[in-house]
């Protein structure tokens, strides 16, 4: 029988709100939290915590006294129990089930009735009349179509997990993304405890907000403020530091940027090592430091790095290399109370940045007093931000100048300092 058309205003939209699912920052990426008999599928590499977050999502909804199964094809029930003990994830109301046939993981819904269902992983399961082994592309499109329309008929919410391929896409069919409501990409380094849940596709919410967890060996915790990750703390001014802020989707991080200048020690071609930032983009970013505003690094070594495992991949954060890197050139310390935003050109123009507003919000928020941004910041006006003076630059030269990287004027590299690094002094009059 065919449902009628309704007007619009007749739509009944209670079934769509989002329910808390108790992890705020999955929520915050939800868009608010979990809806009735959504799906959604979180991919990320192997290790990165896949498994560990949604034993968490399940362990919090079942502490608020709704029935959630959670069914795995990877381990053993007992193994997940111990890792549930480990982190704190122990609930009554959590079903646990060790199933790979498609069959048996329908009848323990049936049987459970519960409210959530996490299915670890999609790749995992196999429907015994359909052709293919499990984590095939035939197996996974009919197992993901399967368990989606089982959670639409019962209004059951449904989380997949999803393995992706060594170039990090979503393993199996495209279709699959299709399907769901809800795609999630878990991601990390291994060498750094922070993760981050960003969503590329949410039918019920927005796509470009960013969740920060951290990962140890007591299971998954969530990172409300993360920026203190990313910025070290010297006991005594160090050169060759900058700080810049960067947006994960709609959320301001500060950053830090170390750079080490060091002669080439005879070598034909001086060394640029970079970690955590953009190698091609650092590049680019030395040859217009040197051309366009003197700074003489064809003889040095250049070593760039980030505090915290930090990735800074928008352009946004090309100011605070340059900066960086005269600073340890000049073996002169940029103010730590300063912030360095924009984009730079190959002709040394230092271009805007977007959401500068939140950036700077940040930065005050955290103490910083002076922040150097773009002269030309488009048509969002820059609002008076109390304790932060805004400083606008035109371009690179300028801005070594205002920090005293190099004289007014003069686009010449400043003499280290061969005793302890000097403090920049800012070249303009605060108001």
């Amino acid at each position: 029988m065919t449902t009628p058309a309704l007007p619009m205003t007749e739509i009944d939209v209670e079934a769509t709100r989002a329910v808390t699912s108790g992890v705020s920052e999955l929520d915050r990426v939800l868009g608010g939290g979990v809806v009735k008999g959504v799906s959604l599928l979180l991919a990320g590499e192997p290790g990165v915590g896949k498994s560990t977050l949604l034993l968490e999502v399940a362990a919090r909804w079942a502490e608020a006294g709704r029935r959630t199964l959670y069914v795995t094809g990877e381990e053993s029930a007992a193994q997940v129990r111990l890792r549930a003990e480990r982190t704190g994830a122990v609930q009554p109301q959590l079903f646990l089930a060790a199933e790979t046939d498609l069959a048996a993981v329908l009848g323990q819904v049936e049987q459970v009735q519960p409210t959530l269902l996490v299915v670890d992983s999609v790749q995992t399961i196999g429907a015994a009349e359909v052709d293919g082994v499990p984590g095939g592309v035939t197996q996974v499109r009919e197992v993901a179509g399967a368990l989606v329309q089982v959670g639409k008929r019962l209004g059951l919410a449904t989380l997949l997990v999803g393995h992706v391929t060594k170039d990090g896409a979503i393993a199996g069919p495209r279709v699959l993304e299709h399907l769901v409501d809800v795609v999630l990409h878990f991601e990390g380094d291994r060498a750094s405890r922070l993760r981050f849940v960003r969503a590329v596709k949410n039918r019920f919410g927005p796509v470009d907000e960013v969740g920060c967890f951290d990962l140890s060996a007591d299971g998954i915790v969530e990172v409300s403020d993360p920026t203190g990750l990313f910025v070290s703390r010297h006991a005594e001014p160090v050169a060759g530091t900058c700080v810049t802020v960067t947006l994960e989707g709609r959320r301001p991080l500060l950053a830090e940027v170390q750079a080490l200048v060091a002669p080439a020690a005879g070598q034909s071609s001086p060394r640029r090592a970079t970690s955590g930032v953009d190698s091609a983009r650092t590049a680019m970013v030395l040859a217009v430091l040197e051309r366009r505003a003197g700074v003489r690094l064809s003889g040095s070594d250049v070593y760039l790095a980030t505090v915290g495992g930090a990735r800074l991949s928008e352009p946004s954060a090309d100011l605070a290399v340059a900066l960086a890197t005269a600073s340890a050139g000049a073996d002169t310390v940029v103010p730590t109370d300063l912030v360095a935003l924009g984009e730079v050109g190959l002709a040394g123009e230092v271009r805007r940045v977007g959401g500068p507003v939140l950036r700077l919000a940040e930065a005050a928020r955290l103490g910083f007093r002076h922040a150097l941004v773009p002269a030309d910041s488009g048509s969002e006006r820059l609002p008076d931000i109390p304790g932060l003076q805004v400083i606008p630059v035109a371009d690179v030269t300028q801005a070594l100048q205002v920090v005293g990287l190099v004289r007014g004027g003069d686009a010449t590299r400043v003499e280290p300092n061969h005793g302890r690094p000097r403090t920049a002094r800012l070249s303009v009059v605060p108001e």
